[in-house]
């Protein structure tokens, strides 16, 4: 479902329509770091791509790909060589492996997707290889690949024969990456081994949109965490196989007429590889073995293959869950039935706990109505591409003298560009480039910005290096709880060199609960990248050193949601403070301070918050203080991995208007490292309902010793911490790494690591206050 207004348009308009506006736009797209005339913006069909369905258009493609030599084979990774590769429709017949480069986005046309059809001969690991083996290993590492995406394709691997091994997507990537309306055509024959999406590595991420037809296996994923919604899959031998997780989030699943829907168990009763999967809003139909699991009540690790459940239809699908060697844990039916809430796994409450949850039904969360949609599940809005939208509806920020070169002060011209574009209600293209401002650039209600291959807004200069005196960068309406609405996509928001009082993203609007605004790829991204001066030159790590460089004090605050907004929907959004430089050869750490990550203190909400991630600040990645309406999915966090060398008591002293944490009294008397970043803080708030996390603490003064059982999980003590209120307040599948108190309530420890022990992390399935 498209946000209202990205479908409007005057009749006519729609008449004069006749491509895909991305294709017809001017392209000024600017990459300030790579070779003179370096091509940001490839149609393949300038390079000799036919898309007739008869032509080999592997060569062209590649031609269009590797245009100005950007990162690829042997480059570790790099920011300064953007491409966005754009196909028109028709059918690309391909016999070897489309391999993109690194910060490459390749896109279809979103009105008539174009297909990647395979030739019978055709050889490679998929038939588009987010992430070759050149070698013996893959050519990126997976957990450092960012900033990707496809979208708007058929990949159609029906002409390579059934018996054949095949692939659709290779798709080993990290956060800020995305897969998004793609349709995997495969052979239906009872001998097919094809396998649509193939992921073994990384740290993700965010799918939407998919749809698998056919294959002995739609998806096969192993990595860290993801969160998936509106999957489709039609006659799939088995829709969803597992290699491994820590936690996985998946709703608005359609599974029909497979033979096994998602199977969790792989390993072995002594050493189960899955560690927990959160399910929502789902739908089996003709599936004789809905989830497939291999946990018993003695299987290993204790709390592997947690697996939690909720508002799930079965339509003639037999066995719900099935257990090790067969059981049947949770029956189905062969007529239609709704599972509420359903768990395996640790189930705590702030009195103390575990209580073990064998397979056994529990009460679903209370859903606020301002949170779901008329069908009860949680809403969801897929990123607009304006497939109604001429290229006439367009206006370029290039063409109000924005230069994006990094060098020159781009806050009138950028400034006079959005605001031309809202008041003409037309959208913005940010075309790609470094955009260099010096003072808050203001996003008024009504305004639509989507940005060309992730260029960057960065701030620079004295105007936001006052501590006392925090600023936004981007200010997204004018005051808190201004009416209006927004769409904001594929931009990046950032800093350059000393900026203590930059607040990278303000959003103040209040927003119609039916018709929310919304933010679809736009992330924070916070040095560790040419032009910042936040790199190894300025800002090398220095393990056993507690000194801050005034120069690295690099934000005040990622994103603040003010008490007046409200109605903000968010789909993979990363807040990140950079750890390692990505334009470095050798992705040399760094060490740079960043105050707070997000802070949610709307009074109402509603807020979505889909695939978010917010890492390395250094009093807390997510704080909700005195707010409600939330609803969170799989969200992912890191501690900087400095601490405790500065600790959490600097450079940042606690503010009490922000209901900043108070480390020097908290921390009396408690173990440990006790002064580091929350994961997660959830102060005086209510209607907070959270379906999966990891929280990750992997370092202690850059050694990764502290971050495994063995070692004890001692790179902090306490991670997650509930106060205060906490009315309809609840954490499906909490999964902690390095640190040994898992939650906290109000200063007293609720759930231990040891008790909770799974295959790389601590996982606790259900914790209500």
């Amino acid at each position: 479902m498209r946000l209202v207004s990205s479908l409007l348009a005057t009749a006519s308009l729609v008449a004069t329509v006749t491509g895909y506006w991305l294709h017809d736009v001017p392209h000024r797209g600017h990459a300030p770091f790579a070779a003179p005339k370096y091509p940001v913006f490839r149609n393949v069909k300038d390079y000799g791509a036919k898309g007739d369905g008869v032509a080999d258009d592997t060569d062209a493609i590649h031609a269009a790909i590797n245009a100005g030599n950007p990162c690829n084979v042997g480059c570790i990774s790099s920011t300064t060589t953007p491409a966005l590769v754009y196909f028109p429709k028709g059918t690309y017949r391909i016999s070897s492996s489309i391999k993109p480069g690194y910060f490459t986005q390749l896109i279809g046309d979103a009105s008539a997707p174009p297909t990647l059809k395979a030739t019978a001969n055709f050889s490679g690991f998929g038939l588009i290889d987010g992430n070759p083996y050149y070698s013996q290993t893959l050519n990126w590492k997976a957990v450092n690949v960012f900033f990707r995406q496809v979208r708007n394709f058929v990949i159609d691997t029906t002409a390579i024969p059934p018996g054949t091994p095949a692939t659709g997507i290779h798709w080993p990537t990290s956060q800020a990456t995305s897969l998004q309306n793609i349709v995997f055509n495969m052979p239906k024959a009872s001998n097919v081994v094809h396998v649509g999406l193939f992921i073994e590595e990384g740290s993700g991420g965010f799918m939407t949109d998919l749809t698998f037809n056919g294959g002995a296996t739609g998806a096969s994923m192993g990595n860290q965490q993801y969160t998936m919604r509106n999957l489709k899959f039609n006659g799939c031998k088995t829709a969803i196989y597992q290699i491994w997780n820590w936690g996985w989030t998946y709703s608005g699943l359609s599974i029909s007429n497979c033979q096994i829907g998602i199977d969790m168990s792989a390993g072995n009763t002594s050493r189960l590889e899955v560690g927990s999967v959160t399910l929502l809003d789902s739908t089996f139909t003709n599936v004789p073995v809905a989830i497939k699991t291999g946990w018993t009540s003695s299987s290993k690790p204790p709390t592997a293959n947690s697996l939690v459940i909720e508002n799930i239809r079965l339509v003639n699908s037999r066995v719900a869950v099935q257990g090790s060697g067969g059981t049947t844990l949770l029956a189905g039916t062969s007529g239609t039935t709704t599972i509420a809430a359903w768990a395996i796994g640790h189930r705590y409450a702030s009195s103390g706990g575990p209580a073990e949850l064998k397979g056994q039904a529990f009460s679903a969360n209370p859903r606020p109505s301002v949170l779901v949609g008329p069908d009860g599940r949680y809403l969801t809005r897929s990123k607009p591409q304006y497939e109604s939208l001429g290229a006439g509806s367009f206006l370029s920020a290039r063409a109000y003298n924005a230069k994006g070169d990094a060098a020159a002060d781009d806050t009138h011209a950028l400034q006079a560009a959005i605001d031309a574009s809202a008041a003409q209600k037309k959208v913005l293209f940010l075309d790609h480039g470094v955009y260099k401002v010096t003072r808050t650039i203001r996003i008024p209600a009504g305004a639509r910005i989507v940005g060309e291959s992730f260029p960057v807004i960065m701030s620079a200069g004295s105007w936001f290096n006052d501590v006392n005196n925090p600023r936004p960068v981007v200010q997204v309406g004018t005051a808190s709880g201004q009416a209006g609405r927004v769409e904001l996509s594929d931009f990046i928001v950032s800093t350059q060199g000393a900026q203590a009082g930059a607040v990278c993203i303000e959003w103040n609007l209040a927003s119609p609960e039916r018709d929310p605004s919304g933010m679809w790829d736009v992330h924070v991204r916070i040095g560790g990248f040419q032009g910042t001066r936040q790199q190894v030159a300025e800002c090398k790590k220095q393990p056993g050193s507690a000194a801050v460089k005034p120069e690295c004090v690099v934000a005040f605050m990622a994103m603040h949601v003010t008490k007046g907004a409200k109605a903000l929907y968010m789909e993979n959004v990363w807040l990140w403070t950079a750890d390692h430089d990505i334009d470095e050869h050798a992705n040399t750490q760094i060490t740079i301070f960043t105050g707070r990550g997000l802070h949610i203190e709307s009074q109402n909400g509603p807020l979505w918050l889909w695939g978010t991630g917010s890492e390395h600040h250094v009093l807390y990645q997510y704080q909700l203080s005195s707010t409600r309406n939330i609803f969170m999915g799989q969200i992912q966090t890191e501690t900087p991995y400095f601490m405790p060398t500065p600790n959490a008591l600097v450079p940042f002293p606690p503010l009490a208007r922000l209901n900043d944490p108070n480390y020097a009294a908290s921390c009396k008397g408690v173990e440990g490292n006790c002064a580091a970043s929350w994961g997660l803080r959830v102060v005086n708030s209510r209607d907070v309902l959270v379906y999966g996390a990891g929280l990750y603490s992997f370092f202690s003064n850059y050694a990764t010793t502290c971050s495994t059982f063995k070692a004890g999980q001692t790179c902090q003590q306490r991670i997650l911490s509930v106060e205060g209120q906490a009315s309809n307040v609840s954490v499906f599948n909490l999964n902690t790494i390095g640190t040994r108190e898992m939650i906290t309530r109000d200063g007293r420890r609720v759930a231990w690591f040891k008790d909770n022990e799974n295959t790389f992390a601590s996982n606790v399935a259900v914790y209500r206050p």
